[in-house]
Order: C-alpha cells, then structure tokens, then sequence
C-alpha cells in the first residue's frame, strides 16, 4: 500500500490503522483497568483471581506495545514518533491513563458513521465526563496501592482514595486525606493537572453555550404586546 496522504501529515494507511484499532484497544484499555483494581483490591492469598488479573494486565499491554510498534512503523517517522506523539508514549508507559485518548475513540466511531450525532457543547461534556470518571477511578485505585501501607498514611481503605481523587479531580482538596509518599504525590500532581483542564473545558464549553443562548435571545427582540 502506498503512503498516500490525504488532508493530514500522517499516512494513509496510518490512519485507517487508527481508525480500525481505537474502539477494539479502548476495550482492551477497559481489560487493562479491571486487571488491575483486581490486582489492588482483591486479598493478596486470593487465588486463583489475582493470577489470572496479572495475565489480563500483562497481555493488553503487550497489545498497548505491539499497537505502538506498528504506529511506529506505519508513520514513517521513526524515532521522531516519540517526540510528534508525546501522548502515546506516556500512554504506553501509563496505562492507567488511556482515558485520556477517549476523544479519538469517539472520532474514530463518528468517522465510521460518517456524521457526528451529538453537538459540540454534548460532545465535550460527554467526553470531559466520562474522562474524569475513568481518571478518578484509576487514580484512586493506584493512590490506594501506594499509600494504604506506607507509614502515617490517611488513605487506607479504597473509600478514601476515592474520596481523595473526588476532592482532587475536583479541585477542592478538603486536606483530610493527603498522599504521603513520593509516588502518590505524582499521582496527585497529575490529578490535578488533569481536573484544572477537564474543569477548565466545561466551564469554557458551557459558558460559550450560554452566551450564544443570550446572543439568540437578543437577535430576537423584545416581544409585542397586543
């Protein structure tokens, strides 16, 4: 096939790969994820449950890994992919954060549809939504795998990691329930990176939405009374 190009940079063939592999790897992210809140929450002796979440775990991220060799060599950047898709190596190294790749899952099925069904304003609420659903329960699931141990610890039971991401995604840092450890301090810096610009595109979409709705309402004019 050749590497015809066709209103993007990238070739052809790359992005019908894309297209083809974004909802069945969104599945596969989705595995990933309850590998992994078994692996965290489930009893250590728990057996055979935690064995089989390991394979789960290790066999979607080795689909992760071959998806992005083939990404790599369908672009036809080389090593340049890694610097032009900064988002898929971070991806590929933190699974736990393929959520944040759900916009192109939804460009892919519109694609396939050919016409988008929700508007702009639906699409970002849908998205940014849905986004912090699967964040907040990613990071309450690896906060709690870090912290319920470690010494002097306020997240010990899973409700409080969830409570933690909650107050965190959200922005409001009630401060009863702060990681202690290096690592879960990373979890929570990106946590709050990821809120402020989820927060930011809501309030943005629906503040735009609102002024358009006035903007309407003042084309119309004043009503006349009999």
């Amino acid at each position: 096939m050749s590497d015809q190009r066709t209103g993007s940079s990238m070739p052809l063939r790359f992005r019908r790969w894309e297209q083809r592999t974004e909802v069945p790897l969104f599945v596969a992210s989705l595995f990933f994820l309850l590998g992994y809140a078994v692996r965290v929450l489930v009893p250590y002796l728990t057996q055979p449950w935690r064995g089989l979440a390991l394979i789960l775990v290790a066999v979607t991220w080795l689909l992760f890994v071959a998806d992005y060799v083939v990404r790599i060599r369908l672009s036809g950047q080389g090593l340049r992919f890694l610097r032009t898709h900064w988002l898929d190596t971070v991806v590929l190294v933190l699974p736990l954060l393929r959520p944040l790749r759900l916009i192109r899952v939804y460009t892919a099925v519109e694609r396939q549809r050919e016409q988008p069904r929700l508007s702009l304003y639906a699409r970002v609420i849908a998205y940014s939504g849905t986004t912090a659903l699967l964040l907040g329960f990613s990071a309450a699931l690896a906060v709690y795998h870090e912290e319920h141990r470690a010494p002097g610890a306020t997240i010990r039971t899973f409700g409080d990691a969830v409570w933690w991401a909650s107050a965190t995604l959200t922005t409001v840092g009630y401060g009863d329930a702060t990681p202690v450890t290096p690592s879960g301090r990373v979890i929570a810096v990106g946590l709050m990176l990821c809120g402020l610009a989820l927060l930011g595109s809501v309030t943005g979409s629906f503040s735009s939405w609102l002024v358009q709705v006035f903007t309407r309402e003042d084309e119309k004019g004043p009503t006349q009374s009999d």
